[in-house]
């Protein structure tokens, strides 16, 4: 049986004028951030950040409030993660194709709905192949190919008639603004009587974490908190607790540097948010807004100084999680719990546009739950990174498995949503560890997931990294360089 979740909505003469919209197909505009927590929102309950726009779709529409990636198996989870949302395909099988993560013949989202009709565009960040974007977009400005760049160094294309790249250059317009621009322009001059996809992917919040300087001291002001799961080393080795993105902070973590990063991290979504704002505007002034879907959400989240990590390579919620809304013609305004996947849209979008689902799809339809017809469309949800941790989450409850030191956690959510305090050795534990085994083994059958429980020969379990040598990458700018890697 479903476990269930409470959905709140409108009452029900809301949902008999929204879903009036629903025999036409909509316009769908697609903002994804990059690297943003699930609770990095200030509809969500963060006092601290600045983020209206982004509010308003939250106020007006309808929020997963439990949406995750499924994983990655490399430390760019991005890449992942995006495949997944516009395939609808689990990454344990994505990655068994021989371009793997390029999605090459895939039925993605943007071709299938331009199969469809759709007139489809892109701008920002893409990451998985070129082939996909010239099978799937009819047009696109300000592309940036790769994963990461300087925020006011972006490497774009535009796709020429054929869907192949032009003008290649290095844009010096701020990221968010320099894609903005570029869908702003789309809408102004959009003109079809045919609906349109449009998918502005942002490279926000991701670093480098170099918001303008007024943004970056309005947060700096705020003297803010630090996360209530912040540590200055993570308490084990997890398997990855030397990676890029771990190398932007000293070991260990100290409280002026989180603080410090922290700003930077909200005043780069605070920048983003005031970029949607013009998205909004200018789709409202189409006169389109009332018949375009609205999707925001987010590739996946950021440790940020919770566990003593920054990065996004563990399956801890704050780093697998992700904020996801949906507003527009046929959304209520409402929220829910129950267990979603950001893959979930794929089937969703199709399903709104009129399109056939195709066969193999691991994602399933959102549309039940804003709709009320169910209050949970999975019972469990399984999480992955590389082979070296996995997670499932039943309810409140939640095992995390580090094979190759041969170290479990078990958390119960509900009382400890901060992921502080491991019960897995508790005695009185002892059924529900091993009920949560079996469901994780369940969950690697059905989506061919071979990484193994245990080993061996465990690795040693706990490191100091006190003291070890980092170097910045490219993308840093020089003044990042002088106060992270020279500094603290």
């Amino acid at each position: 049986m479903l476990h269930k979740y409470w959905v709140v909505t409108s009452f029900l003469s809301c949902f008999v004028t929204s879903y009036a919209y629903a025999d036409s197909r909509p316009n769908i505009l697609f903002l994804l951030a990059d690297d943003q927590r699930p609770d990095a929102v200030g509809a969500f309950g963060n006092t601290y950040l600045e983020t209206p726009h982004i509010d308003s779709l939250v106020e007006e529409g309808f929020s997963f409030r439990n949406t995750y990636c499924m994983g990655s198996q490399h430390g760019a989870v991005c890449q992942p993660s995006r495949a997944m949302m516009m395939s609808g395909i689990a990454f344990t099988r994505l990655i068994r194709r021989p371009d793997g993560m390029k999605l090459a013949g895939v039925k993605t989202l943007p071709k299938m709905l331009r199969d469809a009709g759709y007139r489809t565009f892109i701008t920002g960040k893409w990451h998985n192949g070129q082939a996909a974007v010239t099978e799937g977009f009819a047009k696109g400005t300000a592309i940036m190919m790769g994963g990461m760049s300087n925020h006011e160094a972006v490497p774009i294309n535009d796709l020429d008639a054929d869907g192949k790249p032009m003008n290649k250059r290095v844009s010096s317009t701020f990221s968010n603004e320099l894609f903005a621009d570029a869908v702003v322009g789309f809408l102004k001059n959009y003109t079809s009587e045919d609906p349109f996809f449009a998918y502005v992917s942002f490279t926000s919040p991701h670093d480098p974490r170099q918001p303008p300087l007024p943004y970056r001291e309005k947060y700096y002001a705020k003297n803010l908190p630090l996360p209530p799961n912040f540590l200055p080393q993570h308490p084990f080795d997890n398997g990855r607790l030397i990676v890029r993105d771990e190398n932007l902070g000293a070991w260990p973590r100290t409280e002026a540097m989180v603080r410090d990063q922290l700003a930077e991290y909200y005043g780069m979504i605070t920048v983003m948010d005031e970029q949607i704002g013009r998205i909004l505007a200018a789709l409202e002034k189409t006169g389109k807004r009332d018949n375009t879907l609205i999707i925001f959400a987010a590739d996946h989240g950021l440790a940020m100084g919770s566990h003593g990590l920054l990065g996004k390579q563990n399956v801890y919620e704050h780093s697998m999680g992700a904020p996801m809304v949906l507003s527009g013609p046929g959304i209520p305004k409402g929220t829910t719990r129950a267990f979603t996947y950001l893959y979930d849209l794929f089937p969703t979008l199709l399903e709104r546009a009129g399109v056939a689902v195709p066969k193999g799809v691991d994602g399933r339809s959102l549309v039940p739950l804003y709709r009320g017809e169910t209050t949970a469309i999975r019972d469990s949800i399984f999480l992955a990174y590389e082979d070296i941790q996995r997670a499932v989450r039943v309810g409140d409850w939640k095992l995390i498995r580090y094979p190759k030191i041969d170290h479990t956690q078990l958390f119960d959510l509900g009382d400890d949503p901060d992921e502080m305090n491991n019960l897995a050795g508790d005695p009185a534990q002892g059924e529900r560890v091993a009920m949560l085994m079996t469901e994780l083994k369940r969950w690697q059958k059905e989506i061919g997931d071979t990484a193994a429980l245990q080993v061996k020969k465990p690795l040693p379990k706990y490191v100091d990294l006190t003291g070890t040598a980092r170097e910045p990458d490219r993308h840093q700018p020089a003044w990042i360089v002088k106060k992270y890697f020279d500094g603290y």
